[in-house]
This record gives C-alpha cells, structure tokens and sequence, in this order.
C-alpha cells in the first residue's frame, strides 16, 4: 500500500529499463532523482507507467504511485568509435496527471522528468509546488523505426520554461545547437547546460557562468545528469542561490560517474563533503 502522506520532491516520469552487457537494471531520469532527493534528506513521492520486467527493490522505502502497462519503457546505448548511439525498444504508455495524489499536489519541488515524452510539459493549475524543476530531455527527442534516438525541436518550449523555476538539460539533448540554447535560456528564469565531464554552464538574469566538474575516474555517466539535476533543485530551493547549487551538484555528479548506475547515487559521505568544499 502506498503511503499518501505529504512529500518533499514529487518526481513524475518513466521509471525505465535499460539494457546493459550486464543485464537489463532499472533507469530513468525519475529512479536517479528520486534516490538523490532521498539521499539529501527529503521525504521522496514517485509516480510513473511502468511494465514489470524488473521490481523496484531499489527504490524500497520510496512511495510510487504506479499505473501498470504492458511494457516499461527501455532503452539500450551501444558505444562505437563515433560515440554512443541511444535506442528506444519499447515505450509505456503516457502518465496522467490525475495519477497524481492530492497530498502530493504541494509537494515543495516538482520534478518533471520525462524520457520518452510520457507527460505534459504545462503542469495543471492544481498542483502548487515552491519550485518547478524541469528535465526536458524526452521531449526533445525522437525515434525512427529501429529505435535510433535524435535530437528534435520541443515546441511546447517557451510556454513550459516560463513557468518553471529552473530548467535542465544537457548539450546533447539539443544536438549541441548554441542559438537554440540561447534561446531557451531567453524563456526560462534559471536554465543550466549540462557538459559531461567539462561541468555545467548557468544562465540567470542575463548572466551566465561555467563550472568545471572536478576530474574523475569515469566508469560510467549514466544518470549524472539527473543526480545534478534533483541535486541542483534542492540545494536552490534550501539557498535561493543558483551559483551556489550549481557548484554543489556538479560535485555530486562527478562522484556518480566513478560508480555504474543506479550505485551512482550519492553517499551521505559524499554529501557531506560537497557541502564543505562549497561553503569553504
């Protein structure tokens, strides 16, 4: 039975499967956030269409609000000599707003974190958070027939960064397209860039500012982005400071990257020690 009590962090997105030389894990944008969000301390609420191929052990002591379907949506990255290249292999069913309980309609961060365009990009009215985080990347993609994955124009766009209160997304994710960056950062009140290992670049109020991420040992960057991400919207919810969170999360998303997957999640070690580096 899941818990309906009030939650800090709402995040609402497909929990995935992601086919690995290992075997198929659980991934998605709203299984790292919502780890990340718990690790920091928050009460945590999920809510996501997902198929059963795999149990959500690793989300144990997270309440998830889940619509069952046929299929989770799955992804598969093959790595070549040009890059990786993404596929999709199967994709569940859109997420409906009205899944979401009433007691976390003011949750004090919303997370909106689609992979494969599963929800909405305008929230309703009814929903009342502190801060609106977005992670656009899944509406900023398609698939041909064999699943290939590529960037494409999200044109719900200027409507949803304007009522957010921070947005994030990855140079990749808009196939590295500078003028489209500019003008996303002109629609939203606080946009963050994302680089892999050369760190994150932050546009606020016509100012912008890069922050190199500490170098590391990379085994594996599946979901630093999304740990940065839920890392960054607490630490600016908790500081009102987008400079100060930036550098915060860029920490905690370098340490994930020396872990694969979901054992990526920051450590109350590590969270510790980014605060002191931070505030010092």
């Amino acid at each position: 039975m899941v818990s309906l009590e009030p939650v800090d962090y709402l995040v609402i997105g497909h929990i995935t499967v992601d086919i690995t030389p290992a075997g198929p894990v659980m991934g998605g944008s709203a299984a790292y956030a919502a780890l990340t969000a718990r690790a920091l301390g928050l009460r945590v609420g999920v809510v996501t269409v997902r198929g059963n191929e795999i149990p959500l052990k690793d989300l144990d002591g997270i309440p998830v609000v889940l619509e069952e379907a046929e299929h989770s949506t799955t992804f598969e990255n093959l790595y070549t000599p040009a890059g990786r290249l993404q596929f999709i292999r199967s994709v569940a069913p859109q997420i409906d707003f009205t899944l979401v309980p009433e007691a976390w309609r003011r949750a004090k961060i919303i997370h909106l974190a689609p992979v494969a365009g599963e929800i909405e990009s305008i929230l309703p009215d009814t929903f009342h958070p502190e801060l609106l985080g977005l992670t656009p990347q899944g509406w900023m993609r398609v698939w041909s027939g064999d699943g290939l994955v590529r960037p494409c124009e999200w044109p719900e766009a200027d409507a949803a960064l304007a009522r957010a209160g921070a947005a994030i997304f990855s140079v990749e994710d808009v196939g590295r397209d500078e003028e489209r960056i500019e003008r996303y950062a002109h629609a939203c009140r606080l946009l963050a860039v994302t680089e892999a290992a050369s760190g994150v670049r932050l546009f606020w109020h016509g100012d912008s500012r890069r922050f190199r991420a500490p170098t590391m040992t990379e085994v594996d960057a599946t979901g630093a982005g999304d740990i940065f991400a839920a890392a960054f919207f607490v630490r600016l919810l908790n500081t009102r400071d987008p400079w100060e969170a930036a550098r915060f999360a860029n920490r905690l998303a370098a340490f994930s990257v020396t872990r694969p997957g979901l054992t990526g999640v920051p450590t109350q070690a590590e969270v510790e020690r980014s605060l002191l580096e931070v505030l010092h």
